[in-house]
């Protein structure tokens, strides 16, 4: 494929930055990714870029460490302010091969790309290549609709998904394209350049219209433009939303296969409340809730509400979204019960008791904010008192010749100290968990190559834990079989799902767990949990009955259904 020259001018910044520091004849900008709160030496921080800079004819060894790959933010940045001179980008390598999946992937977002299409939704399970794909269908999209310029948005952690990203561009070749990846928490400092591309991985992240999230992606997505001018939008997620009004984001794809206009399906000022209406207009059972539209709870009505909502980008011709199974089948899970010492069924009975008279006060009071602060302080301590089980029965995994990933919601109450119990057994552990305090890419690394034969986590997406896996410097992580452990169920089967798909991929089957306390309520939420998960494989609306039922055994059925889900 011919690679095209760069220009300055595709680089079309919709608003003209302040001005930038003096650069002379044969210097250049240099743009720096130094972290916050980090001082370094010829280095300036400019509210133009919102980054570090330097001026020079080169870069000093000590910077070169906080220049930014290629295909980041900061490179974009750099080039497009050292006009008609951008650095070169990395050549194509053979990292990756993609596989006849990938293919047929990429070109069935071409075929609808090139029939006028501003949507693809490409759900398919983890592990089966959503990112190369994505990545191909990218390319193809742009050269069809003569594009220069794609985004791709990630998941946190950054220093894990972003490396990701551009390792698989970089392995694949930027097809003489200008590519951006950043994270969903940087949207604003992409929001002011037009794209012609814009990859959204984990597409769930953009449930809520409420967060300004959102609002900045309306402006890159181009949401509300007319379908002939927005950007090729391609939503890749594995688990689109828990019910059919969690799909904003997919409301350009269901307006153009319904021939209608943007404004059909979205209202700046009422976004929630104008999709739930075209939700309805088009035969979806939206009812009124007590926070706002809510979707039908009969069961039939809903199998037949998840029928039409996913044909509508099924069955669209070209179809405007894929979903396929992983061919080496679904993620094993079963439940690991905890039978109590006396101690610790009396601290549990007492955390218990504690949790259901601060739940009632806040149900009385219709105080939804100490219902859910009741909610956190009950499941954290909870877990800690299972902690001493969890770190037993790591070890066994190990004894086993077995590499264990443990999930974790709280750092305080569970991550530390099933961390700190490890390694005073003697095992070297893996965190990836509490912002900025440990280096993720690294601690990953050191879990992947079998250095460290746990790792303790609290991510749901986008990192990849499973064995064999091909790493950055071209050798493979270790082969020995992952074990998955949830020291705490989670709530949303969608998020459980999204953690089995960290070890349970490329055709690495890795069964899990989800540990409870025997004969207490969080049996009960378990084995609701187990059945969830399996559910949540289903493209929309599978485990939303399963978080009703785990709201009503908790008592909290009263609080929105975001409680139990954020």
């Amino acid at each position: 494929m011919a690679r095209r020259r760069r220009s300055s001018t595709s680089s079309r910044a919709k608003s003209t930055p302040r001005p930038l520091p003096f650069v002379g004849p044969g210097e250049r900008l240099w743009i720096l990714d130094v972290p916050y709160g980090t001082t370094v030496e010829g280095a300036s921080w400019h509210s133009a870029v919102k980054m570090h800079v330097y001026v020079g004819r080169s870069l000093p060894a000590h910077l070169a460490a906080y220049h930014p790959r290629a295909h980041t933010l900061g490179r974009f940045l750099e080039d497009l302010h050292n006009e008609g001179d951008p650095l070169p980008t990395p050549e194509p390598t053979d990292l990756f091969d993609p596989r006849q999946l990938q293919y047929e992937g990429a070109d069935a977002i071409a075929k609808r790309a090139a029939a006028g299409g501003r949507l693809f939704l490409l759900a398919d399970e983890p592990g089966v290549g959503k990112t190369v794909t994505a990545v191909l269908g990218a390319i193809a999209a742009a050269e069809l609709r003569g594009g220069s310029q794609v985004l791709v948005v990630a998941d946190r952690p950054a220093a894990i998904t972003i490396g990701h990203w551009c390792r698989t561009i970089d392995a694949l070749g930027d097809a003489g394209l200008t590519w951006v990846v950043t994270t969903w928490d940087r949207l604003e400092k992409v929001a002011p350049y037009a794209w012609d591309v814009v990859v959204a991985d984990e597409a769930h992240a953009l449930r809520r219209t409420t967060t300004k999230r959102w609002k900045q992606w309306v402006k890159v997505s181009g949401l509300a433009k007319p379908h002939a001018t927005a950007p090729f939008v391609i939503a890749t997620t594995a688990t689109p939303g828990h019910t059919p009004l969690e799909l904003p984001y997919l409301a350009p794809g269901y307006a153009q296969v319904h021939d209608e206009p943007m404004s059909a399906w979205h209202k700046a000022t009422a976004p929630a409340e104008a999709f739930a209406d075209a939700l309805e207009r088009h035969g979806v059972g939206v009812e009124p809730g007590r926070y706002g539209a809510s979707w039908t709870t009969d069961p039939e009505r809903r199998r037949s509400d998840l029928e039409l909502v996913r044909g509508w980008l099924a069955d669209a011709e070209p179809a405007a979204m894929l979903h396929r199974a992983a061919p080496w089948g679904p993620v094993p899970i079963s439940g690991l019960p905890v039978e109590l010492t006396p101690a610790e069924r009396e601290a549990y009975e007492a955390g218990w008791g504690e949790f259901c008279r601060e739940m009632d006060l806040a149900r009385r009071g219709r105080n939804s904010a100490k219902g859910r602060a009741a909610l956190l302080r009950f499941r954290q301590k909870a877990g800690l008192i299972r902690v001493d089980s969890t770190v037993q029965w790591i070890a066994q995994q190990v004894e086993k010749e077995r590499q264990v990933a443990c999930s974790v919601e709280f750092v305080e109450t569970a991550a530390d100290p099933i961390v700190e119990r490890l390694r005073d057994a003697g095992l070297e552990v893996a965190c990836i968990y509490g912002r900025d305090r440990f280096d993720t890419e690294a601690e990953r690394l050191r879990f992947q190559t079998g250095r460290a034969k746990v790792v303790v986590f609290t991510t749901v997406a986008s990192i990849s834990l499973h064995a064999g896996e091909s790493l950055p410097d071209g050798t493979q992580a270790s082969t020995e079989p992952r074990v998955g452990l949830f020291h705490q169920a989670r709530f949303s089967g969608i998020a459980g799902r999204q953690v089995t798909g960290r070890t349970h991929r490329d055709h690495q089957v890795s069964p899990w767990h989800i540990a409870w306390a025997e004969d207490t309520v969080e049996e009960q939420v378990g084995r609701a949990m187990v059945e969830r998960i399996a559910a949540a494989s289903d493209t929309v609306g599978g485990d939303t009955a399963g978080l009703a039922d785990v709201a009503a055994l908790l008592g909290a059925d009263w609080l929105p259904a975001a409680s139990l889900t954020e």
